[in-house]
């Protein structure tokens, strides 16, 4: 059976994207190998994109995971499936959109790609775990890795901390 995983790199003050969406924070930031990531990647499934995380996580190629990994991906959205790059499918309800893909991953993990798409996900109770790499930089705006109004604590249980290059890995299952 598939586990649902948040994928995800941050700040250090908490931010997955800057203002306005803008991903160029990331560009030089320099990890080296990272064994976490190596062996992630031979244990997803399927990926599954929010629709704000679709059109900047891939490349005019349809790829995700700078191209590393290959297999069904989904996108959450209720965008025309005309516009879909091939290889992707899109998918308009949360519940089909995660059993779907679940489906597809097998025993795999869905990789969840967007921090909304994350958070919906959680407010329905269907994540299981956490995978974030913190990068040494301060944003100081933009989009939350978890942004719930009124606040939300979610307690978390660590299954594994690493370090590779300047990029530190939290990897945590929802409790």
């Amino acid at each position: 059976m598939a586990k649902l995983l948040y994928h995800i790199t941050m700040s250090l003050d908490g931010f997955v994207a800057g203002p306005a969406d803008d991903m160029s924070w990331l560009a030089g930031q320099a990890t080296g190998p990272n064994p976490v990531v190596e062996r992630l990647l031979g244990e997803i499934g399927a990926v599954l994109l929010g629709h704000r995380t679709y059109a900047p996580a891939t490349s005019a190629e349809g790829e995700v995971y700078g191209g590393r990994w290959q297999g069904p991906k989904f996108v959450l959205t209720r965008d025309d499936p005309a516009t879909a790059q091939p290889g992707f499918t899109f998918v308009e309800d949360l519940g089909d959109a995660v059993a779907t893909a679940s489906k597809a991953a097998g025993d795999g993990y869905v990789a969840l790609l967007g921090p909304t798409l994350a958070r919906r996900c959680l407010d329905a109770g269907l994540l299981d775990e956490v995978l974030v790499h913190v990068v040494p930089v301060l944003l100081g705006d933009g989009v939350r890795m978890f942004d719930h109004r009124g606040g939300t604590q979610v307690r978390l249980d660590p299954i594994e901390l690493s370090h590779a290059g300047r990029i530190s890995t939290v990897w945590c299952r929802v409790a």
